[in-house]
């Protein structure tokens, strides 16, 4: 029996497998709000409570990076450790990756209905495949095949510098670095960046905030959804969201074709995180693409490679439980 995880800064998703079942059909499921929680054994604790079940593995995919089976999640105040999880929860084996890297697993047996496709590409079997993945932050993951299957490998690429591709988006950069040390790709192109781009474009005087929209962002816990909903919304828009989203997908195409030059993903590009899917639309119409592709000399090649937008909210879970069952690790 496994337990699998999903460990996010916003909210963690527990699991429990049987090798019958296979990794796409837990016995039992639970998501927790991870700030509720001072750490990740009470809440594992409290599930296993629940559910009853001698576990004897576990693997959990953690928003950070994990460094010789310890972690720490970017968003939370959280320091993960698999061997004293291990004592404290009484599994026998415990395993942590990356949550991008957890994801990536899922990705070679990936159902049609888990995808929506944004460029038909030419995919290259057994070719490299790169997820990038905008939510509460931004992450990257890449998968290569080692000549029997494939090997999903972590990346911090979200932490790495925001380049602009336009004179606006030069202006946004120089905007965050009047108010920040640094200026991250994450800082743009994620749930937190959002509003990052708004207000940049608010204080550049590209629209009016009418009031009824003042008053949702103001009452609003997190004014990202507020945002992207409205610059989608047929009949109550504002151009400031409009443009906001728009500024963010050719930012999020510029950066997935940045990761697949890196990687030369010639078997796909997949979209992962909370904010593709709710997008859809904007992803859809042209933009993004043409962002993706427009890397010079090198547009051609990116025009083949496949692109899609993972709609599937738990692959993350079933990429930890993929991992958790089939993977053999060495100390």
């Amino acid at each position: 029996m496994l337990l699998a995880g999903d460990i996010g800064g916003t909210k963690t998703v527990l699991a429990v497998f049987s090798p019958e079942m296979g990794p796409r059909k837990p016995l039992m499921e639970a998501v927790y709000r991870s700030a509720d929680y001072s750490n990740l054994e009470e809440i594992s604790a409290d599930f296993l409570g629940k559910a009853g079940f001698s576990v004897h593995r576990a693997s959990f995919g953690v928003a950070g990076p994990v460094i010789r089976g310890k972690a720490s999640v970017t968003n939370l105040r959280w320091n993960l450790d698999k061997d004293y999880l291990s004592r404290r929860l009484r599994i026998p084996e415990v395993h942590l990756l990356n949550d991008l890297e957890a994801m990536a697993y899922a990705l070679p047996d990936t159902a049609p209905s888990d995808l929506r496709r944004l460029n038909m590409g030419t995919p290259e079997p057994r070719g490299t495949m790169a997820v990038i993945a905008p939510g509460t932050g931004l992450g990257e993951a890449f998968l290569t095949w080692d000549g029997k299957r494939y090997k999903a490998f972590p990346s911090e690429g979200g932490h790495g510098d925001f380049a602009p591709n336009t004179p606006l988006e030069g202006e946004l950069l120089k905007n965050l670095q009047g108010k920040m040390d640094h200026v991250s790709l994450e800082t743009v192109c994620s749930g937190r960046g959002i509003p990052n781009i708004y207000g940049f474009l608010k204080e550049a005087g590209f629209g009016e905030e009418p009031p009824w929209l003042s008053e949702r962002i103001q009452a609003a816990d997190d004014p990202t959804p507020v945002i992207m909903n409205t610059a989608l919304d047929d009949f109550q828009t504002s151009p400031l969201c409009t443009k906001a989203v728009e500024m963010f997908v050719s930012i999020l195409g510029a950066a997935a074709g940045n990761l697949a030059l890196t990687v030369m993903s010639t078997r796909g590009v997949f979209l992962g995180g909370g904010i593709p899917p709710r997008i859809l639309a904007a992803l859809q119409n042209g933009r993004f693409m043409e962002s993706f592709a427009r890397k010079g000399r090198m547009g051609a090649f990116l025009k083949k490679i496949p692109v899609h937008v993972i709609l599937n909210p738990k692959l993350a879970l079933v990429g930890a439980a993929c991992f958790g069952m089939e993977v053999k690790i060495t100390p």
